[in-house]
C-alpha cells in the first residue's frame, strides 16, 4: 500500500512528538511492506511568521490532495499575543480550526482509555476508575460557537462596551454528528450519553429534538441525556458509567481535556478529526507547550497513538493500528515514562526516547 501522509509540525513541542510519531509510521512501513510518502507543511504560529497567513492556501491544497493529515500542535508562547494587531485578525489558532472546515471534517473522535500500567498517574483512586476504562467521546468540530458570528463593540463607558460570540447549529449539522455517534456506539457497549445544556440554551434544546428523532433510526443504542456541568461531574465521580459522549464543539473541547487527566496525562489522548470520505486529520489533543519546547520533555505518545488512529480509520490497516498501540502498551509496561506521567520507581526517559522503544517494540513484534 502506498499513501500521501502531509505532515503539520505547528509550533511548541508540535515538530517534536511528530517527528516521533512519524518515525513509528515509516517502522511500520517498513515492517509490512507499505510506502507512506510524508511531505510537512506550514500551519499555525510558524505560518503567520514565514508567510503572514495561518493556513497559507499551499497548506491547504496539500491537505486536500492527501491521503490522510498528522498534525502536531498549534499555539505560540503563553502569554504572548503578538498577533492582536494582525490588519487581518489572524491568529495561529485559527489556522487549525481553518484545516477541519476546510477538509469538511465535522467529527472529532477522542478516545479516553486508561492503561492499567498509569493507574498511579490518575488522580483518581482505583475503586473509581476500576479496570479497562475506556470512554469514547465525540466532538462536533466545524459549527457551535467557534465559528459563529464574532461582535466586539467598544463605548465609552463600561456598560457600553461588549462582545457577543454566537452560538449556532443547524438540524443538518447535528443530525449528522448524532449518526456518527450512534454508529460508533453500536460497535461498543451500545450506551451513547448527549451532552447539553437545555435547560439555558436553545441550541442545546435543537440537539434533544434532533436525537430523539435519529434515535428511531438506532433502537438497539440506549439514549441519555446530560447537562453538560452534570457530565462534567460524573466523569470524575463515575467515569465507569460512560461508553460514548457526544457533543457540541465547545462542550466536548472542554469534556475530553477533563477526562484526559483521569488518563493520567494530557499527553496520552490521541484523536481523529473525520468527514464522509477516508481523509482525516490525526493530532494529538494537547496543545503546543512551549514551556518546555525544545527540551526533549514532551510526551510523544499521543501523537504516536494518533497515528494508530490514522492507520485504522484512513488506511483500513487494522492489524497495523493495533501493533502501534500494542507498541505502547509494551513500553508502558516495561517501566518507561516521560516527565508528566513519571513516579519515583519509573524510567524517566526524553521524548526521542520514547519515541525509539515505540519503534524498537514494533520491530521486535
Amino acid at each position: 500500500m502506498r499513501k500521501k501522509v502531509i505532515v503539520l509540525p505547528g509550533d511548541g513541542i508540535g515538530p517534536e512528538i511528530v517527528l516521533q510519531a512519524t518515525s513509528v509510521l515509516h517502522t511500520i512501513a517498513e515492517k509490512f511492506g507499505h510506502e507512506f510518502d510524508v511531505t510537512e507543511k506550514l500551519i499555525g504560529d510558524i505560518a503567520l511568521e514565514t508567510t503572514n497567513c495561518s493556513l497559507p492556501e499551499q497548506t491547504i491544497t496539500a491537505c486536500k490532495q492527501a491521503d490522510a493529515v498528522l498534525l502536531g500542535a498549534v499555539g505560540g508562547p503563553v502569554g504572548e499575543n503578538k498577533w492582536k494587531d494582525h490588519p487581518t485578525g489572524d491568529r495561529p489558532e485559527k489556522g487549525l480550526l481553518k484545516i477541519r472546515q476546510e477538509l469538511e471534517l465535522y467529527s472529532n473522535l477522542r478516545p479516553t482509555i486508561l492503561y492499567n500500567e498509569l493507574k498511579d498517574a490518575s488522580p483518581l483512586k482505583s475503586e473509581i476508575i476500576g479496570d479497562n476504562l475506556d470512554i469514547m467521546i465525540v466532538r462536533e468540530l466545524t459549527s457551535g460557537i467557534y465559528f459563529g458570528k464574532k461582535t466586539k463593540i467598544v463605548g465609552d463607558a463600561d456598560k457600553d462596551t461588549y462582545a457577543i460570540d454566537e452560538m449556532y447549529y443547524n438540524k443538518y449539522e447535528i443530525r449528522r454528528i448524532l449518526k456518527t455517534a450512534f454508529k460508533i456506539a453500536q460497535g461498543r457497549k451500545k450506551n451513547l450519553t448527549v451532552v447539553d445544556k437545555a435547560n439555558v440554551l436553545e441550541t442545546s434544546r435543537l440537539w434533544r429534538e434532533v436525537s430523539a428523532e435519529v434515535a428511531k433510526d438506532f433502537e438497539d443504542v440506549k439514549l441519555t441525556h446530560l447537562y453538560v456541568d452534570n457530565a462534567a461531574m460524573q466523569l470524575i465521580v463515575n467515569p465507569k458509567q460512560f461508553d460514548v459522549l457526544v457533543t457540541t464543539n465547545m462542550f466536548g473541547d472542554i469534556l475530553s481535556d477533563e477526562a484526559s487527566m483521569i488518563t493520567g496525562s494530557i499527553g496520552m489522548l490521541p484523536s481523529a478529526s473525520l468527514g464522509d470520505t477516508t481523509l482525516g486529520l490525526y493530532e494529538p489533543i494537547h496543545g503546543s507547550a512551549p514551556d518546555i519546547a525544545g527540551q526533549d520533555k514532551a510526551n510523544p505518545l499521543a501523537t504516536i497513538l494518533s497515528v494508530a488512529m490514522m492507520l485504522r480509520h484512513s488506511f483500513s490497516l487494522e492489524e497495523e493500528a493495533l501493533c502501534v498501540e500494542k507498541a505502547v502498551k509494551e513500553v508502558l509496561q516495561l517501566g518507561y515514562r516521560t516527565l508528566d506521567i513519571y513516579t519515583d520507581k519509573d524510567k524517566l526517559v526524553g521524548t526521542t526516547k520514547m519515541g525509539d522503544l515505540v519503534c524498537k517494540c514494533i520491530e521486535n513484534m
